[in-house]
């Protein structure tokens, strides 16, 4: 009978824990590389170096730091592999290497992007540490005047315009050009799908040849800031609906039939279940569409025109934007113009940053976590519905009195 119940009978469909009693073996480590990884990849990297000093420096007549780099990541990966091999398996080898390659391939997308930022801003760091370049325009400042003459407020403000018309174009259509083709489908949507995807591989520059033909001598007849905007939105459009589109198709389905089985239409399950859940994807879309769209320099060349002056109105003269005023800086051999390309560039920089910052600020947030107004907003409505309930039912007083502090505490 004791051993019965200390060891009973399994029972088919049930778990059974095994016996805890006795020596356990040692703990294992299943995350991070153990001791023998870490020494393979340390003995590779040194190996690789050494044989890459060899080569340059006793047996082969080779010479430059981007030759010894390639030759010592070469020398690395056949080291590391064939470390890899003596004490492990073909699959083992495999994913090592390719942990290695993937690694290595994010570490010079990083430093490429970080030598940018930081080349940019040790060149423009001249005229940056000026405060008349942000607030002051050029037109009354020529390529001789110090850098504590002049600045670049026009083109800032030319660029925040012409971007805002550009979302106010692109957005709306944009994103209901994605839920029409997640939605309602259908043949013309694949023919809908196929241009948007042919959009995206359209050159800037053709962009600008069509809205100055078909804007400028068409209609209007003058570059203005208005045209720059059209000519920026037709760069940012397949951007916008290609990245909407693959995000809508992450919607989870059952969200849509628990839509449906309720009563509500297509639309009203689109604005009120598709867009909210995939709202941090369609910011993330928009995003990108706008980082793509206010470094373009071809179209706004071509459509804007240039202009030293501060311009407010975009549907009458000249208008200059960020990227065009540093393609306008850089063209002179000034030391002093260069300087302010190279501020011009890193003032670019910092506003892509800052749109990507506010992008994860208001689409950060997961879908389906309420901010704490909004959880507020949702006790409150609960507390009435459960107030209303119990007065249907007939509850007590007492009762419905507790029941309402708590539906408020929930």
């Amino acid at each position: 009978m004791t051993d019965f119940l200390t060891n009973p009978v399994p029972v088919a469909g049930s778990t059974t824990c095994p016996n805890q009693e006795g020596q356990s073996g040692p703990r294992r480590q299943v995350r991070g590389p153990t001791a023998g990884q870490r020494f393979n990849l340390l003995g590779a990297l040194g190996g690789g170096a050494a044989l890459a000093f060899l080569l340059f420096g006793w047996f082969a007549p080779f010479s430059g730091v981007i030759g010894w780099v390639v030759v010592a990541y070469i020398a690395f990966l056949g080291l590391y592999a064939l470390l890899l091999w003596l004490d492990g398996t073909k699959k083992e080898v495999a994913d090592r290497l390719a942990t290695a390659l993937f690694t290595t391939g994010g570490a010079i997308l990083f430093g490429a992007l970080g030598f940018i930022v930081i080349y940019t801003l040790s060149r423009g760091v001249q005229a940056l540490v000026h405060a008349n370049f942000f607030t002051q325009t050029m037109e009354f400042a020529g390529p001789l005047d110090p850098l504590s003459s002049g600045g670049i407020a026009h083109a800032v403000v030319g660029t925040l315009i012409q971007i805002s018309i550009a979302l106010v174009v692109t957005i709306p259509l944009g994103i209901g050009t994605a839920v029409f083709l997640n939605e309602v489908g259908g043949r013309f949507a694949r023919f809908v799908r196929t241009v948007s995807d042919a959009m995206t591989a359209l050159p800037s520059i053709v962009a600008g040849l069509f809205v100055y033909a078909a804007l400028i001598q068409g209609l209007t007849h003058q570059r203005s800031g208005f045209a720059a905007s059209i000519a920026i939105s037709v760069m940012m459009l397949p951007i916008v609906i290609r990245s909407a589109d693959v995000v809508l198709r992450l919607v989870p389905a059952n969200l849509r039939e628990a839509s449906y089985a309720l009563g509500s239409s297509r639309w009203r399950t689109v604005w009120a279940v598709v867009l909210p859940t995939a709202r941090s994807g369609l910011v993330t879309a928009v995003i990108l569409g706008t980082a793509r769209g206010i470094g373009e320099t071809s179209p706004v060349l071509l459509t804007s025109g240039v202009t030293a002056a501060m311009s407010t109105n975009p549907f009458s003269g000249p208008m200059i934007s960020l990227p065009l005023q540093v393609f306008d800086f850089v063209r002179s051999p000034e030391p002093t113009m260069v300087a302010r390309g190279f501020g011009t560039a890193a003032v670019l920089l910092t506003l892509v940053l800052l749109l990507f910052a506010v992008a994860r600020f208001l689409g950060g947030r997961p879908a389906g976590e309420l901010s704490n107004r909004q959880r507020r907003a949702v006790a409150a409505a609960s507390a009435r519905d459960l107030k209303r309930f119990t007065n249907r039912l007939g509850v007590s007083g007492v009762n419905q009195n507790h029941l309402v502090k708590t539906g408020e505490s929930l």
